[in-house]
């Protein structure tokens, strides 16, 4: 109430000093004609000294005298028959200054009943940390987050050559329960059979078996059934699982869009959209993250108060029709046309940046049109960029293999 009581305040008092002004119609206490008045009267006393100078006649003089003293009676009239307000029209103005009342006034009231947020109390930034915190600390088990939001499994029923083949599989994990790829295989194909529980299970028990050996995706894995599982809702266990990860491999992809799930849960739209725009960044357009990603990313930024624009979607790389189109070319059209794809790749890459699948694409054109020396650079430049991201080291190796400059030099160090 006290805010709204303020805000009526300042806009009743803004617009009467508007509308005060506009009824008043001067600036001083002096009517306009009394202006005019004055510089008659100087113009009056400058003929005499005029005449006295010799630049105008005597009867030059006394025609400009009984032209300024016309002037001088004319506005004198004015002010006797108009008084301080010099003859303004006061109902027009009265008029006005009513509508502007109305339009300041109300306009303003209104404009915040559409765009602000009436009845919604004060939150400094404290506040708001306080109670993200609160809601990290109060998050669902998994147990309580698949009661509350999880949906019934809708399983695919397979090729009947399949069936039999994933209960021969089921079997021989019961047998050999530590069998780590046996659990690989069932985790997996339980998942493409929307059997999510027996999937969480088996890659549970990967995870268990691995120990130490567990992999950033085998986390990642496991944090993204959970999240299917619970109907989309981070639990505190699928955190763990997402954090895992990430302590492995920070790059991890699934992980990082996951993490930003989890931060627009908990309240901290600004970190989920600092890390999808990170990872929308590093990502290559078909990345299947990508796509929730961007349908999500713009409200996260608005949440946030951060004034962003989502960019367009970047290609992938040449489509199928112009590997088709090069393949019909003579050699010196087809390498006119790889330097073109090759230019605007490095273009795009020099100004944007971009995920390490369109580094690996740029160097293996490179080296397919000779330019081993700009591929080495561009090798040297990828491998910084990605120094703390293995994954992308090794997508890195093979495309340095496919250009022809050799592998990655030994210690992981670039040339």
């Amino acid at each position: 109430m006290t805010f709204w009581i303020v805000a009526i305040a300042l806009a009743l008092g803004t617009s009467g000093l508007i509308a005060a002004a506009l009824l008043r119609g001067r600036a001083s206490a002096a009517p306009p004609a009394a202006y005019d008045l004055e510089i008659y009267r100087v113009q009056l006393a400058g003929v005499d000294k005029d005449l006295a100078r010799g630049v105008i006649t005597e009867a030059e003089a006394g025609r400009l005298r009984a032209e300024v003293s016309r002037r001088i009676l004319a506005a004198d009239a004015q002010i006797r028959a108009h008084g301080a307000d010099g003859g303004q029209p006061r109902g027009a103005g009265r008029i006005m200054a009513g509508i502007l009342v109305l339009v300041v006034s109300g306009g303003t009231l209104l404009g915040y009943q559409q765009l602000g947020a009436p009845g919604y109390r004060d939150l400094p930034r404290s506040e708001r940390l306080a109670a993200s915190d609160a809601a990290r600390a109060a998050r669902l088990s998994q147990a309580e987050a698949v009661e509350e939001f999880g949906r019934p499994e809708q399983e695919v029923t397979p090729p009947e050559d399949f069936a039999q083949l994933m209960t021969q599989l089921r079997a021989a994990v019961e047998k050999r329960p530590g069998d780590v790829r046996g659990l690989a295989l069932l985790a997996r194909n339980e998942a493409s059979l929307g059997r999510t529980a027996a999937a969480r299970d088996a890659q549970e028990r990967l995870i268990a078996a691995k120990g130490e050996d567990a992999s950033a995706a085998d986390h990642a894995f496991l944090a993204d059934l959970m999240i299917t599982q619970a109907g989309g809702y981070v639990s505190a266990e699928a955190e763990q699982s997402l954090r895992a990860a990430l302590a492995l491999d920070p790059g991890q992809p699934e992980a990082r869009y996951y993490l930003g799930v989890y931060f627009t849960q908990v309240d901290r739209p600004d970190a989920a959209f600092r890390t999808w725009e990170a990872l929308l960044a590093d990502s290559a357009p078909d990345a299947p993250w990508v796509a929730p990603l961007r349908a999500r990313i713009e409200d996260a930024a608005g949440r946030a108060g951060i004034n962003y624009t989502l960019p367009d979607a970047r290609p992938a790389g040449p489509t199928a029709e112009d590997m088709e189109a090069a393949a019909q070319m003579s050699d010196e059209d087809r390498q006119t046309f790889i330097r073109g794809m090759v230019d605007n790749l490095l273009g795009r890459l020099s100004e944007e940046g971009g995920p390490p699948e369109d580094w690996a694409r740029l160097i293996v054109a490179l080296g397919v049109l000779g330019e081993t020396e700009r591929a080495e650079a561009i090798l040297s430049e990828a491998r910084s960029t990605f120094a703390e991201r293995p994954e992308a080291q090794a997508m890195l190796d093979t495309a340095a293999e496919r250009a022809g400059i050799g592998p990655r030099p030994v210690g992981g160090q670039s040339e």
